[in-house]
């Protein structure tokens, strides 16, 4: 996996300061995306234990609320290895740390995946507290909404969602 960039005081892709991660890869490639040239998977610098190692440095003050998994696509399948790997390390570490994972994938299309039993995605989405799901669409941008960018697009109680088998929606927006 390559990634795209990293940012260690983020405060835009979720709940409080927060270390995120945009990774590469993305087969979505919706209009007017603001990410376009993490659509390559090989765009970026190579994902290794010592990107890992920064994350977790990174992750370590008090003030940091967490992780949050961005793109290109987070949740492509080319993608899911690295980041299990990586999530599983941060909630062994960071057990009250919040990992937010952004997808153009809808939670419907990845129950559907995963009722194909691909265990990575499955273990994956175990290790995510909040997921924000849905492309972006251009026609329903609207900058006033918090932590996404167009209206289509959920945010989800990921642990609740996968247990009432159903997307569990967050109101964020007061």
């Amino acid at each position: 996996m390559n990634y795209a960039s990293l940012k260690n005081f983020d405060i835009a892709n979720g709940k409080g300061v927060r270390v995120s991660l945009f990774v590469s890869g993305c087969r979505h490639q919706c209009k007017n995306c603001f990410n376009e040239e993490a659509w390559d998977f090989q765009y970026g610098k190579p994902f290794d234990q010592t990107v890992v190692k920064t994350i977790l440095q990174w992750l370590q003050p008090d003030y940091i609320a967490g992780l949050s998994l961005l793109g290109g696509e987070p949740l492509e399948p080319e993608n899911q290895g690295a980041l299990l790997d990586l999530c599983r390390q941060v909630k062994t570490m960071y057990p009250d740390k919040s990992i937010w994972c952004y997808s153009g994938f809808t939670f419907e299309h990845l129950m559907d995946v995963k009722a194909k039993n691909d265990v990575d995605l499955i273990d994956l989405l175990q290790c995510i507290d909040i997921l924000v799901d849905g492309p972006f669409v251009e026609d329903l941008k609207n900058p006033g909404l918090a932590f996404r960018g167009s209206s289509n697009q959920r945010i989800l109680d990921c642990k609740r969602s996968l247990k009432q088998h159903h997307a569990v929606v967050l109101n964020m927006d007061h």
